[in-house]
């Protein structure tokens, strides 16, 4: 793990003298029922507390966390149809954050709208979950995202340091397939957006550049610009840089578009000041990238 959460760990056992057993993530989970038709309102109350508990209680990883470093993520989920009882349609926003070294500011990791989840549930009903087989479309969605959110986690804090988190989440992605369920396979998504693709991209190794400059713009970046604001957004141009140079190869990859549904603003933020040239850099390998953006952009230069 990165030096700076191993320090936090060592502070807070010898503070607390007790063994870290918190589990990795503080999700909230917030169900939103109000396009189906119904006076039994009491299944998706249900289906809330069942969701959450399976997200926050669940040991995700090896590593001990903190109460303090549990991850940060929200899962809104919309039901659009309920077709028969215990029968659902539903779209998922998934988001999720991280803490900046030395502020009070959470960066935006993840802010991923998934359209196609289709899953049965009943009230009180048990969610298990194997990454060897697959169980119920509840427990590989939830899984699925829950290991997307701690692998980009891993990754910002050291280089590729997400790469058991992508695989287990391909793994579900596998077992889910047989299943025949929406969003699990390559085709069927518009523009690649679905699961299947989102798994794909961070193990690609020729997205691996991608991946680097998660960490490059994070932990050389964002977790040093109290220190030294102008090195930082140099860093942070060399991780732009390095997607710049996939984008040519895969323009519009799910990877880089996720990427930037959470950075922009947060990205035109940080250049909106400082060195002149080394914004126009980070305009031109923005409106590269993303050229449906430049208007967005216009504020790192015209500031």
């Amino acid at each position: 793990m990165d030096k700076v959460r191993i320090l936090l760990l060592l502070f807070f056992s010898v503070l607390n003298a007790t063994p870290l057993l918190a589990q990795e993530l503080n999700a909230n989970v917030v169900v939103n029922y109000q396009n189906v038709q119904t006076t039994e309102t009491r299944v998706f109350e249900d289906m809330q507390n069942a969701f959450r508990q399976f997200l926050n209680n669940r040991k995700w990883t090896d590593d001990s966390f903190a109460p303090e470093e549990r991850i940060n993520c929200n899962f809104v989920i919309n039901i659009e149809q309920m077709p028969s009882v215990g029968n659902f349609e539903a779209t998922v926003q998934i988001q999720s954050s991280r803490p900046i070294y030395g502020t009070n500011y959470e960066s935006l990791m993840l802010n991923f709208a998934d359209r196609d989840w289709q899953f049965q549930y009943t009230e009180s009903q048990p969610l298990e979950f194997n990454p060897n087989n697959f169980t119920t479309n509840i427990s590989s969605l939830l899984a699925f995202y829950a290991n997307i959110i701690l692998g980009l986690d891993y990754d910002s804090f050291s280089e590729l340091g997400g790469q058991q988190y992508f695989e287990t989440a391909q793994l579900i992605v596998s077992n889910a397939q047989q299943q025949g369920g929406q969003g699990w396979n390559q085709f069927g998504s518009s523009r690649r957006r679905n699961r299947y693709w989102l798994a794909e991209n961070f193990i690609n190794p020729q997205m691996t550049p991608v991946r680097r400059g998660i960490y490059q713009y994070h932990r050389l970046g964002l977790d040093t610009f109290m220190e030294d604001e102008e090195e930082s957004r140099k860093n942070m141009l060399s991780a732009l840089n390095e997607m710049q140079e996939v984008s040519k190869i895969f323009p519009q990859s799910i990877l880089l578009v996720s990427f930037f549904d959470a950075k922009n603003d947060e990205i035109i933020s940080t250049y909106s000041k400082g060195d002149t040239q080394v914004r126009r850099d980070a305009y031109n390998a923005l409106v590269e990238i993303n050229p449906t953006l430049v208007e967005d952009y216009s504020p790192i230069i015209n500031n």
